[in-house]
């Protein structure tokens, strides 16, 4: 195993602080841009640059200490991961290796719209317009006057990108950057589109049709891919993100996929039993016996009564809560059948009259 206390030049017991300090200084003096033309250059880099990330690390130190094999493949499969590491410790870097921008892709779009409980259950669509830039259609989208072609850049040579010295920590840097001429196209208008002025877009308002999946839950946002503004010629468009609202229902309570409707049934269908009309949110109601003594609060499952399951196979439960209402005002006759069950049932129920009905 490689030892990366001598590789960084600091002894075992040394601090975070002075690992730090060390690689930062070997750092400047081995990355390929201080030493151009060196095709060694890169593999010194690396090596230190492993060393550094293992003994910066606690848990991987500890491991290293211990004797154990650490894998290191992943941390640097490009040197991109190692520019990562160099924005941490000098800040902003970004040199060797690093991917020009291209033309800037166009902005994202987003709208909202509103579903009830039983669209929730069958799933929907709609149909939503929105403001956007759109692809010229006098010009194609590549922002050129009809008849017309673009060019070459002269800056770039067509390649859409230029290398750029620039002062750094590490000295002179190479960086390769976006054509500042042609923004990454490789080519230029010289006869801009008489309708978008050469930008390849112009605003208009766009309809597009959205698939509500089942089972879609309140605020859940879907995202269709290049639905939203048109990029710069050549560039990517943006996204359309949909938000989705869904209407509450005053017959049900959601929780998640299931469902829960309460109701209330009278003191003797409790006791004696009876059958009751239960909504369902997508289809006919369905009747539920409710067994003779069944207690306030009870619940009776129904089940794959719910809703669909968003991105999965099956529905939820529709939870059917049942309450015992009791009587606020009662009729003399009431009244008088109450007091007889109350006697042959052994209670006490208080001697005064109550309202009547």
């Amino acid at each position: 195993m490689a030892d990366y206390y001598e590789m960084l030049g600091v002894t075992p017991d040394a601090s975070t602080e002075e690992i730090k300090k060390a690689f930062r200084r070997l750092a400047r003096e081995t990355h390929p841009d201080s030493n151009p033309g060196d095709p060694e250059a890169e593999g010194r880099f690396r090596e230190i640059a492993q060393a550094y990330e293992v003994l910066s690390n606690p848990q991987r130190r500890a491991a290293y200490d211990r004797g154990d094999t650490i894998d290191m493949s992943d941390l640097f499969s490009s040197f991109a991961g190692i520019d990562e590491l160099l924005s941490r410790m000098f800040g902003g870097f970004s040199g060797f290796g690093a991917r020009p921008a291209g033309p800037a892709s166009g902005t994202d779009a987003r709208v909202a719209v509103r579903v009830d409980l039983a669209e929730v259950a069958s799933g929907t669509t709609r149909q939503v317009g929105y403001r956007a830039a759109v692809s010229c259609a006098t010009c194609g989208g590549d922002g050129a006057a009809p008849g017309t072609t673009l060019e070459q850049c002269s800056r770039c040579g067509g390649q859409g990108s230029v290398r750029v010295a620039r002062q750094t920590l590490l000295g002179t840097a190479m960086t390769i950057t976006a054509c500042d001429v042609c923004r990454g196209r490789g080519r230029v208008v010289t006869d801009p589109c008489p309708e978008c002025r050469g930008a390849g877009s112009i605003a208009d308002t766009v309809t597009v049709e959205v698939e509500i999946p089942p089972g879609v839950e309140d605020g859940t946002r879907l995202r269709l891919t290049g639905r939203g503004s048109a990029g710069e010629p050549g560039g990517r468009p943006g996204d359309l993100y949909v938000d989705v609202r869904v209407t509450p229902d005053d017959r049900f309570e959601r929780h998640g996929p299931d469902l829960v409707h309460r109701t209330s049934i009278g003191l003797a269908e409790a006791a004696l039993g009876t059958t009751i009309q239960v909504p369902t949110v997508d289809a006919d109601p369905i009747e539920v016996e409710v067994p003779a003594g069944t207690q306030p609060g009870a619940v009776f499952k129904l089940s794959k009564h719910g809703l669909p399951r968003l991105g999965r196979r099956g529905r939820g439960d529709l939870l059917v809560e049942v309450g015992v209402a009791v009587p606020t005002r009662l009729s003399s006759e009431a009244e008088e059948a109450l007091r007889s069950y109350s006697e042959a049932a052994g209670e006490s129920p208080a001697a005064g009259r109550r309202r009547r009905r």
